[in-house]
């Protein structure tokens, strides 16, 4: 780096809100095994403290000696599903006590991997851990869970589509009391990612190393303040100011996820090259879209928007870095987003166009609070429709809602912090019932004649 770089890399962290989002851990689990639950259990504690018990400090000392921004520091484990079954236990809501202890323990603030996959179908564990979701996520206060319903090779589970529109609807009920904040710790996804370092949906998959550290990157202030300087400019000259904006905030993040790597003595996984918002003022997404020339997020345009954002942030970020994975591109949150509250505030930003933005982000349909009374077979169908996305696409997509019970359109869910707070959106009041309650598998697309 030359002084010119170094002094725009700290207006980039002191002015245009340039962080590390995460630094998280992966650890595997599969040495926890056992036919005693309350043995898996000691097991998990153990090797949780054991391997991450230094990783909180070495996030705060690379903080300190950088000087760059590392918000969270979080774990992922193998899923817990698959550890879990050997106990034959009927209900995994200790092993959610174990995890969020462990977490506790070692001081970081979520911890992913209550977690099932059941895109083919279930094993009896993945049955006991969705059944306990509910009551795991209200109990806890740490622990993330996710499911995958569906991939591109194996197609859709649809009785597991049906089965988390009811748990979803549980969750929200359990925790009614608390503004449904169960919910922002269950995803659904389409082709789950392994390695993704962000919450809610971080597990440690089944291909992953012993254990393993990946970090999540962030920035789209530093992207808004870049494209600031080009108003007016054409679009090629708009995908190449993000690309090297992109190639400079990834830097950023392989420069620490080397410095964790070799401070806690554990590989290198990889960089998730993602512009992941929050609710503070000047690091929206939205508004990088209405930067471009969308006067609300939502707008006609704003897909077409959000595809050449997403697709020069990878462009630019896969220089910077020896290994990419995760889920790499821009979040389109709703609650952790200012300025897309901002744009439902204006009805400029529907449900259905957000639905349309996933077709080109890297998530799905995130953080967003619908009426209470919203059937659970309309939030199945919900599902379906982005898992449908996300398998004829071959990518990622999933579903994290928040049925806010007692409210309506209007009204709004407060969760602080980074999940910030939702305003109740519009949902269709057409019914999906018979749809859903046919069950069965959607097959797999034809991976030839695309169009």
């Amino acid at each position: 780096m030359d002084s010119n770089e170094i002094i725009e890399t700290i207006n980039m962290i002191e002015k245009q809100k340039l962080d590390i989002r995460t630094i998280t851990m992966g650890i595997s689990l599969y040495d926890c095994c056992s036919d005693d639950g309350n043995t898996a259990r000691r097991k998990i504690y153990d090797k949780i403290c054991r391997c991450a018990k230094n990783l909180v400090k070495v996030g705060n000392d690379i903080e300190a000696e950088y000087g760059i921004p590392i918000i969270n520091k979080r774990i992922s484990v193998t899923p817990i599903s698959s550890i879990a079954e050997s106990s034959g236990e009927k209900n995994y809501v200790e092993y959610a006590k174990t995890l969020d202890s462990a977490a506790k323990a070692v001081g970081v603030n979520f911890i992913g991997g209550f977690t099932a996959l059941v895109h083919k179908g279930y094993t009896k564990g993945d049955y006991t851990l969705i059944d306990s979701i509910p009551e795991a996520l209200n109990v806890t206060d740490r622990v993330c869970s996710s499911v995958n319903v569906a991939t591109t090779r194996a197609g859709i589970n649809m009785d597991a589509v049906a089965k988390l529109g009811e748990i979803i609807k549980r969750t929200a009920n359990v925790s009614a009391g608390k503004d449904e904040l169960a919910c922002t710790k269950l995803v659904v996804f389409a082709n789950a990612p392994e390695d993704n370092p962000f919450m809610a949906g971080a597990f440690h998959g089944v291909g992953e190393p012993e254990c393993v550290i990946n970090v999540g990157v962030s920035g789209p202030g530093t992207v808004k303040a870049a494209l600031e300087t080009a108003a007016g400019a054409n679009f090629d000259t708009v995908a190449d100011i993000i690309k090297k904006t992109a190639f400079k905030i990834t830097r950023i993040g392989q420069l620490v996820a080397l410095e964790a790597s070799k401070r806690l003595n554990v590989p290198f996984g990889i960089v998730d090259l993602s512009l992941a918002p929050t609710n503070a003022v000047g690091d929206s997404i939205a508004h990088i879209l209405e930067e471009m020339g969308i006067e609300s997020c939502g707008a006609p345009g704003t897909t077409a928007a959000l595809a050449l954002l997403n697709d020069a942030v990878k462009k630019g970020g896969i220089m910077a870095s020896s290994h990419v994975g995760g889920l790499s591109g821009a979040f389109i949150p709703v609650s952790e987003d200012s300025g897309m509250i901002e744009a439902v505030e204006r009805g400029s930003l529907s449900l259905e166009k957000l639905e349309a933005m996933t077709c080109v982000c890297s998530v799905g349909l995130d953080m967003i609070a619908i009426p209470g009374d919203t059937p659970a077979e309309t939030i199945s169908a919900m599902i379906a429709d982005e898992a449908s996305i996300g398998v004829i696409n071959n990518k990622t997509t999933a579903v994290r809602i928040i049925p806010a019970i007692g409210k309506k359109v209007g009204d709004y869910v407060e969760f602080g912090g980074l999940l910030g707070r939702a305003p109740v959106m519009a949902v269709s009041n057409f019914s999906s019932s018979k749809f859903i309650k046919r069950g069965g598998r959607i097959p797999a697309p034809i991976h030839s004649l695309k169009n």
